[in-house]
């Protein structure tokens, strides 16, 4: 006869019958509550998935959450988180003195970004100056007044833009994150020429290993090694709208600038190149090993059968994805010889 805990066994008959908020859910917890927990996360703007299971990739969403909301980063939905969390996603909130809706309901205070989710145009306040200041120091243009006016709703719609999110200029839970992770990421320059990579796997494909860095294949050429040893450099890094143009050690890459950076590990490039520009390099067409996808807003890579793509490093924690993406509209080169 298999013994089970009793404590365990009325935590496993609770998840059947509990609502949201009766319990505290971490990893390892599965149930309704779980999935009315995981539902109330994608309202507030994050990409997750519904299944009612409690496992890492939920843990690592309500971090973010939590670091938006300006609460105890712990990837623990407690009683606090799930409260915030219902206000932020439901927009049934109370307005408070400055407009807008005020996550702690009913205080008049908001003295750090996320104390009000979601921040729109026409509220104004402490946060919406912090807001602002963030904005700026991602790299878009915005005066730092405390007025959630039409320059800084244009603001917010140029970085939802630039992160690939719906613009609609109202800044949610996901969108504060993002904005945090562009500002507040990893500090650290990334080196000028990284080495190759040590640990190589079998056949002519690469892989991404548990740390979410690629390991290149046995059988590719050392310059594609070279790429792949240098996108590992900054996989990581946060996403920077001009990061990467300015100098090749930088603590934030965007786009054209992350894979400029790989590229020019390999020796290939010599300074770094926009979007648009990467649309009449190298050869046309796609490469054995690398094939480059550039249009005037967005461009990425894949190498050895791995995308290199900004674009879901939020989802992911890197740069490197195993899952493909629309080439609709992008134009196809690749560096010649390979």
């Amino acid at each position: 006869m298999l013994f089970v805990p009793a404590a365990a066994q009325a935590d496993t008959q609770a998840s059947a019958t509990s609502r949201l908020g009766d319990r505290t859910l971490r990893v390892g917890h599965s149930g309704a509550d779980v999935k009315e927990l995981q539902e109330l996360l994608r309202k507030a703007g994050f990409k997750t998935g519904a299944d009612g299971q409690y496992g890492s990739s939920t843990a690592a969403t309500v971090r973010r959450f939590q670091r938006a909301a300006h609460l105890k980063v712990t990837g623990v939905a407690d009683k606090r988180t799930v409260s915030r969390l219902r206000r932020a996603a439901s927009g049934e909130i109370e307005v408070n003195a400055s407009g807008g809706f005020d996550v702690r309901r009913g205080s008049p205070r908001n003295h750090h970004l996320g104390d009000r989710i979601p921040l729109r145009r026409g509220m104004q306040g402490h946060d919406v100056k912090v807001l602002q200041d963030y904005l700026r120091r991602a790299g878009f243009r915005t005066g730092i007044d405390g007025e959630f006016g039409k320059g800084t709703w244009r603001s917010v719609r140029r970085f939802e833009r630039d992160q690939q999110r719906a613009a609609n200029g109202v800044m949610d839970a996901a969108d504060i994150d993002l904005l945090r992770s562009l500002v507040d990421g990893d500090k650290g320059l990334a080196p000028d020429k990284p080495a190759q990579p040590a640990a190589l796997t079998p056949g002519e494909k690469a892989k991404v290993g548990p740390d979410g860095l690629a390991i290149a294949p046995e059988a590719a050429p050392d310059q594609v090694k070279q790429i792949i040893a240098a996108g590992n450099a900054i996989a990581k890094k946060p996403y920077r709208y001009g990061g990467g143009h300015g100098k090749w050690q930088d603590t934030g890459y965007d786009c054209s600038g992350s894979v400029s950076y790989a590229l020019h590990g390999a020796d290939l490039l010599k300074s770094p190149l926009a979007s648009g520009d990467f649309m009449s390099w190298g050869e046309k067409g796609p490469g054995r090993w690398v094939t480059i996808y550039a249009h005037g807003g967005h461009m990425y890579m894949v190498v050895a059968g791995l995308r290199f793509d900004t674009s879901g490093r939020q989802e992911d924690g890197t740069r490197w994805h195993t899952s493909t993406r629309s080439t609709s509209g992008y134009t196809v080169v690749h560096p010649p010889g390979l």
